[in-house]
């Protein structure tokens, strides 16, 4: 079991009424003896009221394209690969 923490998200909202697709990168804290830590991205969906919707670990994603979208997001707000560096940097 692992708790969640997320350091950044780009959301795309598909209508004001709907489901967002997000692109984050998050700390997975796991709950064992060690308390082991480890960095990652996922993509997820946020209900219309702003929650999460876990689905044990998939998220249906409609195209590469909502991908590319997403994950170019990242990168213009500066996190996509800055990440990873500052992640290392922990570890």
């Amino acid at each position: 079991m692992a708790r969640v923490r997320i350091i950044n998200e780009v959301p795309e909202k598909y209508n004001p009424e709907d489901w967002t697709l997000c692109f984050q990168w998050c700390e997975y804290i796991y709950e064992n003896e060690d308390n082991e830590r480890d960095f990652g991205y996922r993509f997820i969906w946020r209900r219309p009221d702003s929650s999460l919707q876990a689905a044990r670990g998939q998220a249906m994603i409609p195209s590469v394209s909502d991908i590319e979208k997403l994950m170019k997001r990242a990168d213009e707000a500066g996190w996509l690969r800055k990440v990873e560096e500052d992640e290392h940097k922990i570890k």
